[in-house]
């Protein structure tokens, strides 16, 4: 049972969620060999005020993205 866990800022929509999920499963099962009803991918969307880099929250770093 693989888990892959992505942590990315929020703002996506479903349909560039689903994408995601449905590519990441399809390289899981092309590499592992494992089938794709095995595969988890679970989505953290993290607020940019909840992100630090640098020293700096990501809000600060990246206000307009």
């Amino acid at each position: 049972m693989p888990v892959v866990r992505i942590d990315m800022f929020e703002g996506r929509n479903r349909e560039t969620k689903q994408e995601l999920v449905k590519s990441i499963t399809a390289e899981m099962v092309r590499i592992t060999g494992c089938g794709a009803a095995s595969v988890n991918v679970i989505i953290n969307n993290v607020a940019k005020d909840d992100w630090g880099l640098g020293g700096e929250l990501a809000s600060a770093k990246f206000p307009d993205s």
